[in-house]
């Protein structure tokens, strides 16, 4: 998929371009001989709950539970001077990569890839701002009580198959022309989510587990957009903007622009706003 993504954005750039145009965000790299950097990392002293900063360049990105530590695992990268960086200050750990706030387009000579696992011993706030790149993030079972992503055009699937011990305070989501799923929402146990998307395809799973009420707010531009219910979940979902082609799927009590999935427990409340595009609102009781 970043192979496709990029081909897309290099059609876009291209032909506007003279030979002799040089574009300064966009550099050449050498590459060289594959480095291995191994993580180990303990719980950074200060501030609890602790914070963890993770800024990539393009490239491939894994994160799982399972650390010994807090933050374990390896970053295997061949451009010298895209070697990351081992930070901590006031109770964060930085693990930070050059490029990260520059465009790059990759291609098949460059190797950088971090192949992560986290600790699930002490409550821990999360951030993760990357490029272009292929992710495959599982935050099961993790005790985040804050979760702030942000991406270029990417491929990315974020799972919570087992419930978060903690309270999530915010999961936030930010992302370009990407083709992102995010599954058992209701895990990550969020009090807000907010969903900002660009031209992409989007699906949302809210399965698992509502242990409390949560608000979701979703904008987004060109895309296409998938939000799953669970059919037990007492949902309301609210529909604004120039989106004019929804699609519910199940069993809804349809007012206006309002539709109701009536449940036992707590409420789930989702603003959906999109320019143009479609949104497929299904509930888990449809066939």
């Amino acid at each position: 998929m970043l192979k496709k993504i990029t081909a897309m954005l290099l059609l876009l750039i291209l032909p506007s371009l003279a030979c002799t145009i040089t574009v300064p965000t966009v550099r050449t790299v050498n590459t060289g001989a594959t480095q291995t950097l191994t993580l180990a990392e303990p719980l950074p002293e200060g501030a609890a709950p602790a914070r963890l900063l993770i800024e990539m360049g393009a490239g491939r990105l894994t994160l799982a539970p399972g650390a010994k530590t807090f933050v374990d695992g390896e970053i295997r990268c061949n451009v010298d001077s895209w070697q990351p960086k081992v930070t901590r200050q006031d109770g964060r750990l930085s693990l930070l990569q050059p490029t990260s706030l520059t465009a790059q387009f990759p291609n098949n000579d460059i190797v950088n890839e971090w192949d992560l696992r986290l600790g699930g011993a002490a409550p821990f706030e999360l951030e993760v701002n990357a490029g272009a790149y292929d992710g495959s993030l599982d935050l099961s079972g993790l005790p985040i009580t804050r979760l702030e992503m942000s991406s270029g055009a990417s491929s990315l699937n974020v799972s919570f198959t087992q419930p978060n011990p903690q309270v999530m305070r915010l999961l936030s989501f930010k992302t370009g022309a990407s083709s992102i799923s995010l599954s058992g929402l209701a895990n990550a146990n969020f009090q807000e989510m907010t969903f900002e998307g660009g031209a992409g395809s989007y699906q949302l799973d809210f399965g698992g587990t509502l242990l409390q009420p949560a608000n979701v707010r979703i904008t987004g531009g060109v895309s296409s957009t998938t939000l799953r219910i669970p059919a037990e979940t007492n949902a309301e979902v609210i529909v604004s903007g120039g989106l004019n082609n929804v699609s519910p799927s199940g069993t809804w009590n349809i007012s206006g622009s309002t539709y109701r999935a009536e449940g036992p427990g707590p409420l789930l409340t989702i603003r959906v706003e999109l320019g143009v595009g479609s949104l497929e609102l299904i509930r888990a009781d449809a066939p």
